[in-house]
């Protein structure tokens, strides 16, 4: 039985998103799968650069089109983690951010969302017709390889960048 359910972010859920976006900065975590989250001062940039995004016509510049969505409990729908699915790959991704973003926050980690969340979004590829989907994550982030391998990301390689090692996996999707 699912725990979550993913849908898209909407004005009323402005609240619980900058509440999330709170939390992070408050543990100086790094808000991944957030479509920048972090590098806007209201609500409204951030949906606006969230909904221009989300279409091939209307993408920024630099950006390609990309689905945010929020994982929320079907219990009592609190904001439990986020999702960006990435429809197709550039260079920068191809080598670093893959096709999948995601982060759940600090006080609801260490109970599986993560690996339920990913599974919920791997459905959603398939719906966007991407086959093979492309995760990334550092090295030293052994959670969410963990949970890469869960959904069944096998691993090709490993890319130095600075100071930081990015582990690459894929996964085949029916």
């Amino acid at each position: 039985m699912n725990r979550l359910k993913l849908i898209l972010p909407m004005p009323e859920h402005k609240d619980q998103i900058m509440d999330y976006k709170r939390e992070f900065i408050e543990n100086g975590d790094s808000m991944d799968g957030t479509a920048g989250l972090n590098r806007f001062d209201t609500f409204e940039e951030w949906y606006g650069a969230v909904c221009d995004n989300s279409r091939e016509e209307t993408v920024r510049e630099g950006l390609v089109p990309a689905t945010t969505l929020l994982a929320v409990s079907v219990h009592d729908n609190r904001l439990i983690g986020m999702i960006d699915i990435r429809h197709r790959l550039n260079g920068y991704l191809y080598n670093v951010g893959g096709h999948i973003g995601y982060s759940v926050r600090k006080s609801e980690r260490r109970k599986g969302y993560a690996t339920e969340m990913l599974a919920l979004g791997l459905k959603e590829c398939v719906k966007l017709n991407i086959k093979r989907v492309l995760i990334t994550c550092d090295k030293d982030n052994i959670a969410s390889a963990k949970t890469i391998l869960n959904n069944g990301g096998v691993p090709e390689n490993e890319i130095q960048r600075g100071d930081h090692t990015i582990q690459r996996y894929w996964i085949t999707l029916e």
